[in-house]
């Protein structure tokens, strides 16, 4: 079996040098797919994974826009269209300085599984520039929000490609792409998901990602007869995906610890209360401002510059940053701390080394592919509400996300059981396979 994967993971590189991203996010999905495949005639030898594996259409621009002194600058965009078996392409823009092909790659193919295991009719893709907001203007970032939709809204529609927001992309830079794209359309639809309440977006679209993180968390701690209640918990992050994780952890009796941004992270032994959470969206929504003003503002709360809050003891912990934040020794920090749970908010935020310390250890590990899905579950939702021309209430939204995270987390069960022990990595992979592949089985070789 080793031989097998060796051989496709081979196969995979030989046509994707210089990619390290991507063959890892192919790697950790070849390693439990690949036995599955081989058990199951139907998929042996159809090639369905290395299909997988390559996107359906590769998309890059040039994104030429003025910055406030007059000069003229120039990004690259990108667009990846994985796969689009069970629905139109799905997936966030991502506005950052680290955005290439190798990036962008593994994020559209970890959406392809994610959004399978939703449950909803939606295919995979990601797509960004390599472009930072911040510190940018509000005119700089509309000028280059709409100099990047120029383009793009020539590859992208409400039936073909519906992106969304990531990492450097939020409500305001949504806001501008939107205008662009209506502009040039002359037609509002819902081609980009995230969008304002007041013109076509959904409650708890924000919030969702974390939440559902955290909805996860519960699933998994019930399977052990325990729950978020009463648990030290460690977040990384301070973006949009690690304060709705942390309130909602808070909401449900955690005592959350940490926060971080790439600068450090914060430590406060009291916890974070719900003044606290107001104080940080503030700082990091509004002011754009570093987290280490939050301990400047609350006594007892230590900055550590630099680092990462994993050396924190903690019961559970939530990586919401980004990839490959959380490493080999972290993991076994984690793991000496006493840590028993790790919930990835983030998209693949643990190293395959560090996961391989999880499972040593038979921690609760909870992969991103399963445990992030809950934006793009609301994002689901919201193009089902702009398809209706109709609003749900923020509790029909928040019941139908946690009714999602549920279903996501049975799937991961079903397949992931081995013994008294659930590998939910293992279980990801193999549902969200299964719904795809079954798809492309029956739609034939294009």
């Amino acid at each position: 079996m080793k031989q097998i994967i060796d051989q496709f993971i081979a196969d995979v590189q030989q046509r994707n040098q210089h990619e390290p991203e991507f063959m890892q996010a192919v790697r950790e999905v070849a390693e439990t797919v690949i036995p599955y495949i081989v058990k199951h005639e139907i998929y042996h030898g159809k090639n369905i994974l290395m299909r997988m594996a390559e996107p359906e259409r590769v998309v890059s621009f040039r994104v030429p826009w003025i910055d406030d002194t007059g000069e003229i600058r120039v990004n690259r965009g990108y667009r990846i269209e994985m796969n689009s078996a069970i629905g139109p392409y799905k997936g966030g823009l991502r506005f950052h300085e680290s955005v290439n092909l190798s990036v962008l790659k593994f994020l559209a193919f970890e959406q392809v599984f994610k959004n399978a295991l939703t449950t909803l009719p939606m295919g995979g893709g990601k797509g960004g520039a390599d472009f930072n907001p911040k510190g940018k203007s509000d005119g700089e970032v509309m000028r280059f929000c709409q100099s990047f939709m120029t383009e793009l809204f020539r590859h992208i529609g409400p039936n073909r490609d519906i992106p969304a927001g990531d990492i450097g992309v939020g409500g305001r830079e949504i806001g501008y792409m939107f205008g662009q794209y209506k502009r040039l359309k002359n037609e509002f639809t819902g081609v980009l998901t995230g969008k304002g309440i007041s013109w076509g977006g959904s409650m708890i679209r924000p919030e969702a990602t974390g939440y559902g993180a955290v909805y996860f968390a519960n699933n998994m701690l019930a399977t052990r007869s325990n729950q978020l209640e009463g648990k030290q918990v460690v977040i990384s992050g301070s973006g949009n995906v690690a304060q709705y994780a942390a309130e909602k952890c808070i909401q449900l009796g955690a005592k959350v610890l940490t926060l971080s941004d790439s600068s450090g992270y914060v430590y406060d032994p009291e916890g974070l209360d719900v003044g606290k959470m107001a104080f940080v969206m503030d700082l990091k929504n509004n002011k754009r401002d570093r987290i280490s003003a939050y301990a400047d503002t609350y006594p007892n709360v230590s900055f550590h510059a630099g680092k990462r809050p994993w050396e924190v003891p903690c019961d559970v912990a939530f990586p919401c940053a980004t990839q490959n934040e959380l490493d080999q020794k972290d993991a076994k920090q984690l793991a000496y701390n006493g840590c028993f749970c790790i919930i990835e908010g983030a998209n693949m935020p643990s190293t395959p080394k560090a996961i391989k310390v999880f499972h040593k250890h038979q921690m609760l590990f909870a992969p991103g592919k399963a445990s992030n899905a809950g934006g793009v579950a609301v994002s689901g939702l919201e193009i089902a509400q702009n398809s209706l021309r109709y609003s749900w209430t923020r509790e029909e939204v928040d019941e139908r996300l946690q009714a999602i995270m549920t279903d996501i987390h049975d799937s991961c069960v079903t397949h992931g059981k081995e013994g008294d022990h659930v590998n939910y990595e293992k279980g990801a992979n193999i549902a969200a396979f299964v719904k795809v592949a079954d798809a492309m089985l029956a739609q034939g070789v294009v």
